[in-house]
């Protein structure tokens, strides 16, 4: 007789086993991107990926490397009987209030500073590699101060680009894991041309490394494990989060809740947006209580669309997430994907109070 702790991971194995077969390309070298859910998929070249969907700001993914996620994470919902709740309203307010006072405003204007001033960050770039390392370096040294924490680049040199996806893990009592993620990489009107990236996504980079920093040095020890992800790829169409959740996934890991930053530094209406499409209904209501509670800001929402940021592609991975930006879609910064995206066009103030959300313990 099978033990009965071995029943859910053999139905799963029985599952994948009749996932449809890899997608096979045309011919080598090219992507199959999708702009929509109902969308089958386009065999493209990196370049025609570039001007058909980059520069023209297109929301798509790049499914290639992960084209059995979504059948995956419709597999696993067969199996899984917990549903995952949130709370009515904050519960860890003690904490988090001792702990706002720590945050450092010059150290987002530092990191920018330095994140920056790279002629690009673009996933397929030289210096998009080395500016990826230098934030692991430097997550590395914040989290040395608690032997506990450990802090792994995630390689994606097997989808072509060497760029590496950073991931910060702050161990908990429990098995069940909350993620706190943002994009590393920057996009100009050419491949090569300057990217400075400050609102997308450093703005965003930040908000959440200046967390990580106060969580590491206060020598919080959590009831859930918390983990801190700096995406590869987004750009390219959420390659690193993709890659990060399919291994997640299929290695049945217990993911509580995703919150994604993308964009914090430029607000003309100086509030805070929840997003509500491809995201979780349950854990983006409970994140619209942080805001008034953490923050002076007002909470406002919309929605992007499909492909929109990172938080699509744990939501595809079948993981309750939610999604905060700067500000509505519409009203969101307008030099993002150019060379204008400079330090110039952000607010330090707003970036702050958006680090205050991410206590998500």
């Amino acid at each position: 007789m099978l033990a009965k702790n071995l029943l859910p991971l053999l139905a799963l194995v029985k599952l994948a086993v009749s996932l449809p077969a890899a997608p096979i390309p045309p011919s080598e070298g090219l992507r199959l991107v999708k702009v929509s859910e109902d969308d089958e998929g386009t065999w493209v070249t990196e370049d025609e990926k570039f001007d058909l969907f980059i520069s023209k700001r297109i929301n798509f993914v790049d499914i290639t490397d992960t084209w059995q996620l979504e059948d995956l994470a419709a597999a696993a919902s067969t199996l899984e009987t917990r549903q995952t709740a949130f709370p009515a309203r904050p519960t860890h307010q003690t904490q988090v209030n001792a702990l706002i006072p720590l945050l450092s405003i010059s150290n987002l204007q530092s990191w920018t500073n330095t994140f920056t001033g790279y002629l690009t960050r673009y996933y397929r770039s030289t210096t998009g590699q080395t500016s990826a390392n230098w934030l692991f370096s430097t997550i590395k040294t914040l989290g040395a101060v608690n032997p506990a924490i450990v802090v792994t680049q995630f390689s994606h040199t097997a989808s072509g680009f060497n760029q590496a996806s950073i991931i910060a893990r702050i161990p908990g009592t429990s098995t069940a894991t909350i993620v706190i993620g943002a994009h590393i990489d920057s996009v100009g009107s050419t491949a090569a041309g300057r990217a400075p990236g400050a609102d997308d996504n450093c703005s965003g980079m930040v908000t959440i490394l200046e967390t990580f920093r106060v969580l590491a040095n206060s020598g919080f020890a959590p009831q859930n494990t918390i983990e801190f992800h700096w995406y590869a790829g987004e750009e390219g169409g959420l390659l690193g989060s993709r890659a990060i959740f399919n291994s997640y996934r299929t290695a049945a890991r217990n993911i509580k809740a995703v919150l994604i930053q993308d964009m914090t530094g430029y607000s003309p209406n100086n509030v805070i947006a929840v997003y509500t499409d491809y995201v979780s209904t349950p854990l983006t209501n409970f994140v619209k209580t942080l805001v008034p509670a953490y923050t002076k800001l007002p909470v406002i929402t919309d929605v992007c669309g499909y492909g929109c940021s990172d938080h699509a592609s744990a939501t595809s991975a079948g993981f309750p997430a939610a999604f905060v930006t700067e500000d509505t879609f519409d009203d969101s910064s307008p030099f993002i994907h150019s060379a204008s995206d400079t330090v110039s066009t952000l607010d330090f103030n707003h970036i702050m109070e958006h680090v205050k959300v991410r206590f998500v313990v």
